[in-house]
């Protein structure tokens, strides 16, 4: 069961980090301007969009407001990617 939940959370994790860096790459911001922007260092943030990282709950906030994308839309586009039967328990 612990193998599955880390392979599925690993997968969660790269969902997510596809997501953030596709928004960040429409804005046309940097990694530079937008760690910056939410008080991230560079290394920080590049960590996340290699799927390394597992941000927080405010961090992610911080990011969604960077990028000027509402909290809810990257949640459903994770839904979308991910599927309807992903889980982390069980």
């Amino acid at each position: 069961m612990q193998d599955v939940y880390f392979k599925n959370k690993k997968q969660l994790q790269k969902a997510l980090s596809e997501i953030i860096k596709k928004h960040r790459l429409n804005k046309n911001k940097s990694i530079s301007l937008i760690s910056d922007e939410i008080g991230m260092t560079k290394s920080m943030w590049a960590d996340l969009e290699k799927s390394i990282k597992d941000p927080q709950l405010s961090t992610m906030w911080r990011i969604s407001e960077a990028l000027d994308v509402p909290m809810s839309a990257i949640i459903i586009e994770l839904e979308e990617v991910l599927g309807e039967s992903f889980t982390l328990v069980g």
